[in-house]
């Protein structure tokens, strides 16, 4: 999982580790829970800034860039930052955030941007440091991760387990059928696992 390498990247001495989505909206939500700098890349002109702000994604993110500002793309670009820009100032209007999140724009063809955004993503780290935040992140990000890992552990000694097996595969069944509810068969499944 991306908060098991973000562990071990940390644990080796790596201050800089970037965890890239494949953008299917849940996933986003789980890596800005575990990221010190939850950074939203959308491309200008592409349809996703509705999509986005639907899946709740943009209420998350620190920092939204818009990528591919160059050649016949920078004015879309341009409009997707103020698009963005607006949605942000609606949606974190509450006033309750130590961060007020951004919109830049940026060209990795032209490095246009690029320098700014690291300027920013370092002020960002500064602040968040100095208001108390940083850490405070950092402590819900390993009691996540504590989680997260118990859940693998359970899940993975709940299936490795002759007793469970054997009733897993009937109650799979039974649940793809309709005779018994998820939950239920769930229940049960824990219940067989408790009672070995």
């Amino acid at each position: 999982s991306s908060g098991i390498n973000a562990e071990y990247g940390e644990a080796g001495g790596y201050d800089v580790i970037l965890v890239e989505t494949v953008g299917a909206g849940q996933s986003e939500t789980a890596v800005a829970n575990m990221t010190d700098l939850f950074t939203l890349l959308i491309p200008p002109g592409s349809g996703d800034e509705l999509q986005g702000i639907k899946k709740g994604i943009v209420e998350v993110a620190d920092m939204v860039i818009v990528t591919k500002a160059d050649g016949n793309l920078k004015t879309a670009a341009r409009l997707a930052k103020t698009e963005y820009s607006r949605a942000l100032r609606l949606l974190r209007s509450h006033g309750g955030d130590s961060w007020t999140p951004f919109v830049m724009t940026v060209s990795a063809l032209t490095g246009e941007g690029l320098g700014d955004v690291w300027d920013e993503m370092c002020i960002y780290k500064k602040e968040m440091i100095e208001k108390g935040m940083f850490s405070k992140r950092r402590e819900g990000q390993r009691l996540t991760w504590m989680w997260n890992h118990l859940q693998d552990d359970l899940l993975d000694a709940l299936k490795e387990d002759p007793s469970v097996r054997r009733k897993m595969k009937s109650l799979e069944r039974d649940v793809m059928s309709g005779v018994i509810m998820p939950g239920a068969a769930a229940k049960l499944i824990l219940t067989a696992f408790l009672d070995r």
